[in-house]
């Protein structure tokens, strides 16, 4: 099964730069050590939202969890992620669709092992 509604996929910026990328936010700053290790930056935000956007949009979903909340559906999906240099990676990412609403948004993204 693919992410529903992938083509309307979104990553909010904030997401990336006040999360994924900032190495002061208690819940994100080892994954803000991963990704800025394989060379993503504000410098290339764009190029970092794209890579996450590819992995919702092309890979089948892993799993469903519509228990841990009552307002989203969450989908989990692994890819291989290219950095700047040119290195694949494999990332899971997380991405939530509100009960009502048909607009994925990536909730997380970290190293898949």
């Amino acid at each position: 099964m693919k992410l529903p509604n992938r083509r309307k996929a979104t990553i909010k910026r904030e997401k990336l730069t006040n999360y994924l990328l900032s190495l002061t936010h208690e819940e994100g700053k080892s994954k803000a050590k991963f990704f800025r290790g394989l060379g993503f930056n504000e410098a290339n935000i764009a190029e970092f939202e794209q890579a996450l956007l590819k992995i919702g949009k092309s890979n089948e979903v892993l799993e469903v969890d519509k228990t841990s909340s009552v307002y989203v559906t969450k989908y989990v999906i692994d890819g291989l992620l290219t950095s700047p240099s040119g290195k694949l990676v494999k990332v899971r990412t997380v991405w939530g669709i509100k009960i009502g609403e048909e607009i994925p948004r990536l909730i997380s993204a970290y190293p898949s092992v």
